[in-house]
């Protein structure tokens, strides 16, 4: 316990949000789960429940053990083998649907490829027997640097298909970066493209790889995609054209029989330290985790054209685009582009063009969608949607509402989704045919997770804010950190021994819904009152005016904590006049006068990491005129610079 920890030291829920929405009758009717017994179905047999999940997929051999558990350390249907690629792939079109399309992709230049089940068999049976050529083998780690084509999905499952775990390292990561996880990772070869567009300007990807692999001895080998057609430097007997290459290969590549406890892939998430995590994730319980929520919490049907508007690089991408949605013959976007380019209906564009039925995207990107205002989706039909979702930071009750009221046009339910890197899989989420939906809720754990919210001593709570615990294995969670079991259980377990605690916030409310409050580590302390950073910011947004806002706490004399607020307008309000002492009162009339902010700031963007994630340790700088820290994962660096530029709008002198 840290010395600020003591029986004041609560989580204080204050926001209060009592919008309803049913799941629509038509939609419930023919929805997957309509029954709420699933849920002490799961509860009352949890290795039963998912070992009939994991009985979906096809596997070489039956486990002997559905679950050893050995805490912090599980194993998911030990003594099974199966193999990821071919549960993804083979058996679709073993069963007739090789025709079906598993990918519509567009690139941002507006290139377009259709790809069927039988297609991308043969591209990654064809990529298999090229890296096997290359000297990669079972066991041996790859690593991929690439925009968001096909062939990026066809190198993941081709590792898969070999038994060679890979890293995938997002293409807007820098060269250091890159270095820095394939030394942890002891990767012998990148798998990487020239270039890819952003913005409608080709940047560079092969440049990054040069400059990283000065400093990675185990690399022997970089297989490179032309996609741009820019000019790359080359090192021969190292460097390998994928079209010299891959396209001759044979179209048939057995498929390894993997354990079920075999690692599948490492994805690095950072750390409080300088040090990356590597998170390693195993494959039949990954596989059974990622499909059952895939199929359950979407409401997967045969028709569904599916669109997880994410990068492959973050594990929304490994775990809905990729493997989820490939494991349950889903058939689905994939765009290489950013919302904005070339103008702000470019998403919407999308989902006329290919009749998407669901949308998956972050809050961020909804937030920016609703800064530009909703004439940009109203100029195109999107009445082929029928389920939206949301990922990433908690979506603040106005977003939820834009969202449900403009893009899913007042008819689509919307299923909010708590997870993380470590676990893998969806753990907090409503099932749209069944939940009742509150605006900015996670609802309720998922069947078969076992979540709590715990004071500081560990003990539950029935009603308010604390700790976000889950008290029970699931399938898909993280198996370690990859070389370093002690921070393993120091980083998830030690802070409630027996149960894994991801780090954040949350308050349970009177009908035992959830609702994520942030990073524990970005509650303020204002005048012994613990504040979520989540609950002001929503309050902010609210406000007609404003699009997005974050919060942080700066050091007061007076109250321990001030708050100091960042906020975007939308793109037609004026922030002129008296706006920021409206919002202070505003926030005060919504959650309370102990949650006003002391200083707002306008300002036209906020400093956010590539996946979306607000830099609120950044804003701490900004706000108190510190040098800033490390800005290596900021996605935009200008962004700062156009922050420290804006003046405060209002202050409170009290």
């Amino acid at each position: 316990m840290t010395e600020t920890e003591n029986k004041h030291d609560e989580i204080e829920a204050l926001l209060a949000e009592n919008r309803l929405f049913a799941p629509p009758t038509e939609f419930a009717a023919s929805a997957r789960v309509n029954s709420p017994e699933i849920y002490a179905e799961a509860a009352a047999d949890l290795e039963g429940f998912w070992a009939k999940e994991a009985a979906q997929l096809d596997w070489f051999e039956p486990w002997h053990t559905v679950l050893d558990w050995q805490a912090p350390y599980a194993k998911w249907f030990d003594g099974g083998k199966i193999n990821v690629s071919y549960n993804c792939l083979d058996r679709h079109v073993a069963a007739g649907r090789g025709d079906r399309v598993a990918f519509y992709w567009e690139g941002e230049p507006g290139d377009t490829r259709i790809i069927t089940y039988k297609d991308l068999l043969e591209d990654v049976s064809r990529c298999a027997n090229a890296l096997k050529e290359l000297g990669i083998q079972r066991g041996d780690v790859v690593a991929i640097y690439m925009p968001m084509i096909p062939e990026l999905a066809v190198a993941m499952l081709a590792c898969a298909r070999i038994g060679a775990p890979h890293t995938v390292v997002f293409g807007g990561f820098s060269s250091a970066s890159l270095s820095d996880r394939i030394n942890d990772a002891h990767a012998k070869a990148v798998i990487t493209a020239d270039g890819g567009f952003r913005r409608g300007a080709p940047s560079g990807l092969k440049v990054n790889v040069d400059e990283a692999l000065q400093t990675t001895p185990t690399i022997e080998k970089v297989l490179v995609v032309k996609r741009t057609g820019q000019d790359v430097d080359w090192v021969e007997g190292r460097d390998v054209w994928w079209h010299d290459l891959v396209p001759s290969q044979p179209a048939d590549c057995p498929p390894e029989h993997m354990e079920s406890e075999d690692m599948l892939y490492l994805l690095y998430t950072s750390g409080t330290t300088a040090k990356p995590k590597g998170i390693l994730h195993t494959t039949g319980g990954y596989l059974t985790g990622v499909a059952s929520t895939h199929r359950l919490v979407f409401d997967i049907k045969d028709d569904d054209v599916y669109w997880a508007a994410a990068d492959i690089g973050w594990v929304t991408g490994h775990s809905y685009i990729v493997y989820g949605p490939l494991a349950n013959g889903s058939t689905s976007v994939l765009y290489e582009g950013t919302p904005d380019y070339p103008a702000w209906d470019r998403w919407w564009d999308i989902v006329e063009k290919y009749k998407v039925t669901i949308l998956y995207c972050a809050p961020t990107a909804i937030r920016a969608h609703m800064k530009q205002g909703p004439q940009f989706a109203q100029t195109h039909d999107l009445s082929s949607l029928r389920l939206l979702g949301s990922v990433g930071e908690p979506i603040n009750p106005e977003a939820w509402i834009w969202y449900q009221k403009y893009i899913g046009q007042e008819r689509c339910p919307v299923v909010d989704t708590w997870w993380q890197t470590e676990t893998g899989m969806i753990m907090i989420s409503p099932l749209p045919g069944l939940t009742v939906t509150k605006p900015g809720s996670a609802t309720t754990p998922f069947p078969g997770i076992d979540a709590d919210i715990f004071d500081h001593n560990g003990d539950p709570v029935e009603t308010g804010g604390g700790y976000l615990v889950i008290k029970k294995p699931w399938p898909a969670m993280l198996r370690g950190i990859y070389g370093d079991p002690e921070r393993y259980e120091r980083t998830y377990w030690a802070r409630f021994p027996g149960n894994y605690f991801p780090g954040d916030g949350a308050r349970r409310d009177v009908d035992g819904y959830y609702w994520l409050m942030g990073r524990v580590d970005d509650v303020m302390n204002v005048s012994g009152h613990r504040l979520s950073t989540t609950e002001i910011e929503s309050a902010l947004v609210s406000h007609p005016a404003v699009a997005e806002a974050a919060v942080v706490g700066i050091p007061d004399d007076l109250t321990g904590e001030a708050i100091f607020s960042f906020v975007i307008l939308k793109a037609d309000v004026d922030g002129n006049g008296d706006l920021g002492a409206e919002l202070r009162q505003h926030v005060g009339k919504v959650i309370g006068p102990i949650a006003r902010p002391k200083s707002v700031m306008f300002t036209p963007d906020l400093p956010k990491t590539r996946s979306g994630k607000i830099m609120r340790r950044l804003l701490r700088d900004i706000a108190q005129n510190r040098p800033l820290g490390d800005t290596t994962t900021l996605a935009d660096t200008s962004v700062v610079e156009a922050i420290r530029s804006s003046s405060a709008a209002a202050s409170d002198d009290e």
